[in-house]
């Protein structure tokens, strides 16, 4: 692979680096901060990718582990009123405590339901991002969906 080809496939999937980077940051401008971290450390060490198949999933582990990183150096806690929706339909609004549900997961729950349910990744797909085994991603899916419909239901006997 040379630079082109990096150049080509970035750019084929910088979208969808771009919406998990947002998932995880929470604001546009450390989202594309961490893509354009991530593309940066991409760039410096795609040489190294044994299997170009599995760009993507490469791809998004360098952007997690960015996301990840900046996190620890920044600490910040942003309100999820302080996130952008990207619609402004009636929609937007009913997934809104959707997306509260999904803060309040633990971390490695939060990344298997932001890669499958977001980004569209497969079980394998999400078990090579991650680092992490297919059966350990089955089981934090499982849970982390067990969570968040616990979270919901309780939002919704609230509002009764």
């Amino acid at each position: 692979m040379n630079n082109g080809v990096f150049a080509e496939k970035i750019e084929l999937i910088k979208l969808k680096l771009y919406r998990i980077a947002f998932l995880y940051m929470r604001n546009e401008e450390d989202a594309m901060d961490a893509v354009s971290e991530a593309v940066y450390r991409g760039l410096l060490s795609f040489k190294k990718l044994r299997e170009p198949e599995y760009f993507d999933t490469w791809m998004t582990r360098i952007l997690i582990n960015e996301c990840n990183k900046m996190w620890r150096k920044t600490k910040n806690d942003v309100s999820i009123d302080d996130v952008p929706e990207i619609a402004e339909n009636e929609k937007a609004f009913e997934l809104l405590p959707l997306k509260e549900a999904i803060q309040k997961l633990p971390k490695d729950l939060k990344e298997v339901i932001i890669l499958r349910y977001y980004s569209d990744y497969t079980l394998s797909e999400t078990a090579k991002a991650l680092d992490i085994p297919q059966g350990t991603v089955v089981t934090r899916q499982r849970r982390a969906l067990k969570l968040l419909k616990l979270e919901l239901s309780e939002e919704q006997t609230d509002e009764s």
